[in-house]
């Protein structure tokens, strides 16, 4: 058994990771440490700690440590562990985005412009990222309308000049009309351009405009002019005010009781060429520079191109390894700062301005589902707290509820919970509804402040008119006022309305559809995950739990490896040494007691 105490004491002072984990094995917190033996101790001390540290070493049953050779090993190690595990006491970053790049294949002898969402060592120069697509398209639109270069796939030298050429969208570099030399002037305009330095360009331009015209070459100089007012009208409509840094990123951040939002403004050559955001729940006991922190290290650790600075008004964690890391990354000086006065705090607070707007539209988006599922189902007040239930067995085997909830408009995992059925002994999904909304009306009302919090506004059943009855029999027995609504389904499973306690069907709009929909997927994932586990521990425990010398371990590791239990009576003392941990006498032994239970 593991004692926490003694294991306190086996732990070294060198830098690493610990892994926290709860009794059914699952990780919930991932940190790094200077010195593991002073970090992970302070969890265990009494000291102040904040009430959502208190709750995450209220559930730790035991943990583990990774050791490293540094502070900046044990950084990356703890990112890839976060995003690996997701554990719920860490801030998770969720990015699956892959954001549009625009590449110059500058190596070619007449390269072309395309937008790409990968970065390759190839020699090619690359700018962004645009965390609008359409920005990116837009520019490479322009540039190859006003810089009339090629705009096939792949060069080759042609018979005649494709239509491009004709309506002078393209030099026809496949035909000869253009040398390399003229070729790349036009090259290395559009990498100005791209890196924010206009002015050389305009005024390039300017001189062309002067020869044309001294030539009389009047319709020349007329299209230099349009392409010189075109690239004056990019630039003004990207220019930031008043910012002379160059390559840099801007993080600025709001937060409430709710929700946290990131905001990053990505600046390139003085202009701002696009805006994400991020947000995050479950983190309003968390201060600001530790939730900025963890962002920081998640985001820019898995980026590709890193920007010169990150501008952030939070003084941070780590930024010292974190520097390092992102320096010997970029393999050039990256920093990050935090300005105290200036164009560069104003702009950070700018930053910080629109994350608190993106936040409120957050917001707003919430309270109008909130708003229309009053409306559409006739509720006297907004549904705030709203919960779900859903019956998971087979053939009356290992049956179990999922309970999910929504609050504030938001699906909140970390109020989700799992009920084994106490009372039922056959299969009858209503009668196992009535006892579990039961037992979580109880909790309740006996204590409001405990885990399962305030009584629902509304509850919803993954079922219909038996389902919504065996609920209102388990209100009605507390006398609670609580308005009850069931799923009525599609062919395919999917909620199509909702269902009245008059069994009236009410029609649904699809944002609600969605809505109801994802609260529909959270619980049945809730409630199958438990009668799995359930259903596979017993499976497991009626035999091999017999056999002396086999542990959990062990015994995942036979499964692993023969699957089912009669696949292990089946293989030989052989087979059964070939996995980790069993010896020749074990599987003697194996051998020995599933063949006496068979």
């Amino acid at each position: 058994m593991f004692q926490i105490e003694e294991e306190l004491k086996k732990l070294p002072n060198k830098p690493g990771v610990y892994i926290m984990h709860d009794k059914d094995d699952n990780i919930i917190y991932v940190g790094k440490a200077i010195s593991l033996k002073k970090r992970v101790t302070q969890y265990f001390r009494k000291n102040n700690k904040t009430a959502r540290i208190e709750r995450m070493v209220s559930l730790i049953d035991h943990f583990e440590y990774i050791v490293t050779d540094n502070e900046a090993e044990a950084l990356i190690l703890e990112c890839n562990l976060i995003k690996k595990n997701s554990p719920k006491f860490n801030v998770l970053l969720k990015d699956d985005k892959t954001y549009p790049y625009i590449k110059v294949d500058v190596k070619s002898d007449f390269p072309n412009v395309i937008i790409t969402r990968k970065i390759l060592n190839d020699g090619a120069k690359y700018f962004g990222p645009y965390a609008n697509s359409g920005a990116a398209k837009e520019m490479v639109d322009f540039i190859k309308q006003k810089f009339q270069i090629r705009q096939c796939k792949n060069f080759k030298s042609n018979t005649r000049a494709c239509l491009n050429y004709h309506i002078k969208r393209c030099l026809a570099p496949c035909m000869g009309y253009v040398s390399k030399e003229d070729y790349r002037k036009q090259i290395d305009q559009i990498l100005m351009l791209l890196e924010g330095k206009t002015e050389p360009i305009i005024k390039q331009i300017e001189k062309e405009i002067a020869q044309a015209s001294e030539k009389m070459e009047y319709e020349k100089a007329a299209m230099l002019r349009d392409k010189k007012i075109a690239i004056e009208n990019v630039s003004e409509k990207q220019k930031v005010s008043n910012i002379s840094e160059n390559n840099i990123d801007v993080l600025g951040m709001a937060k409430n009781e709710l929700l946290c939002c990131i905001e990053i403004f990505f600046v390139r050559g003085s202009k701002m060429i696009g805006r994400e955001h991020y947000f995050f729940n479950n983190v309003n006991e968390m201060e600001e520079n530790e939730i900025m922190t963890d962002f920081v290290k998640q985001y820019y650790l898995q980026k590709q191109e890193l920007p010169n600075r990150i501008m952030l008004k939070q003084e941070i964690e780590d930024k010292q390894t974190i520097e390092q890391i992102l320096t010997q990354k970029a393999g050039r000086k990256v920093e990050l700062k935090t300005p105290q006065k200036g164009e560069k705090l104003r702009f950070v607070e700018m930053a910080e301005k629109n994350s608190k707007i993106t936040l409120e539209n957050k917001l707003k988006e919430k309270n109008n589902i909130l708003q229309e599922l009053k409306e559409t189902l006739q509720l006297e007040a907004l549904p705030r707290k709203i919960e779900m239930y859903d019956i998971s067995n087979i053939s009356g085997e290992f049956m179990v509820a999922g309970m999910c909830v929504a609050q504030d408009g938001v699906i909140k995992r970390n109020l989700s919970r799992r009920f084994k059925i106490k009372t039922v002994l056959s299969q009858d999904d209503p009668k196992c509804m009535e006892e579990v909304v039961t037992r979580r009306l109880k909790h309740s009302i006996e204590n409001p402040e405990g885990g399962f919090g305030k009584l629902p506004d509304v509850i919803l059943a993954d079922g219909g008119i038996t389902q919504i009855r065996a609920i209102r029999r388990a209100i009605d027995s507390y006398q609670l006022s609580i308005s009850i609504f069931g799923l009525v389904k599609n062919d395919k499973h999917k909620t199509r309305a909702l269902i009245n306690e008059q069994r009236k069907e009410i029609p649904i709009s699809d944002n609600i559809k969605n809505f109801v929909s994802n609260f529909q997927e959270e619980v049945h994932k809730t409630a199958i995950e438990y009668h799995r586990k359930l259903r596979d521990k017993q499976i497991t425990k009626s035999e091999l739990d017999e056999i002396p010398g086999i542990g959990e371990k062990k015994k995942q590791k036979l499964l692993q490896k023969f699957k089912t239990i009669n696949e292990i009576k089946k293989a030989t003392i052989e087979e059964l040494t070939e996995v980790k941990g069993i010896t020749k006498p074990l599987a003697e032994k194996i051998k020995q007691v599933l063949n006496k239970m068979s």
